[in-house]
């Protein structure tokens, strides 16, 4: 039997990404991101979405900037992950507090943070004001990776990134599971 729950925001998984972005003073900054999601093949394509009800400089840095960038933290970077969430970039460097390191993204102007395995570059191609977020879509034009998360064939190995996961329901981070099946190969039974 089902039972009706509250609504709420709810998506599983959810990966725990970081935004990047630089101020206009060239100063960067970074937001953990609970929501984040792809949204369009071509052009490759992600959305996020900042709570823009209230003080969010990496926001603001992004939406001055029309550029961005998205790293996903491994589960060894969680308490930094969280505390670039919990913290304000009008308060403080919080790259700097963290004893992280970044440097220029190639196809961008925004801050790859070098702690993260995989970044994505973005530029910003759509806004829009949803509720209490500012939901930005951006368009993937560049895909940085270390190399020991890649395979032979320039694929992203996700077992190797050892992904975190954060459950907006309960305020929670996770460790990403194993792999158990190809994808578009155990539903053709049903064809």
């Amino acid at each position: 039997m089902k039972i009706n729950l509250k609504p709420r925001t709810m998506m599983y998984p959810a990966p725990a990404v970081v935004a990047s972005a630089y101020d206009e003073d060239g100063n960067p900054d970074c937001c953990t991101l609970a929501f984040a999601t792809m949204c369009s093949h071509h052009p490759p394509a992600v959305m996020i979405a900042i709570n823009s009800t209230l003080k969010r400089k990496t926001l603001a840095d992004i939406l001055k900037s029309n550029e961005f960038c998205i790293g996903f933290p491994s589960c060894e970077h969680m308490d930094e992950t969280d505390y670039f969430g919990i913290e304000s970039g009008y308060n403080q460097n919080k790259l700097e507090k963290a004893n992280f390191s970044y440097r220029d993204a190639e196809m961008v102007n925004a801050p790859i943070i070098e702690e993260f395995k995989v970044s994505v570059e973005c530029r910003v191609i759509n806004i829009a004001e949803v509720g209490s977020h500012t939901q930005v879509t951006g368009e993937i034009v560049n895909i940085q990776a270390d190399e020991s998360v890649v395979d032979g064939n320039g694929k992203i190995i996700f077992e190797k990134l050892d992904s975190l996961a954060y459950d907006d329901v309960t305020h929670s981070y996770f460790r990403m599971g194993d792999k158990i099946s190809d994808a578009f190969k155990p539903g053709r039974k049903f064809m």
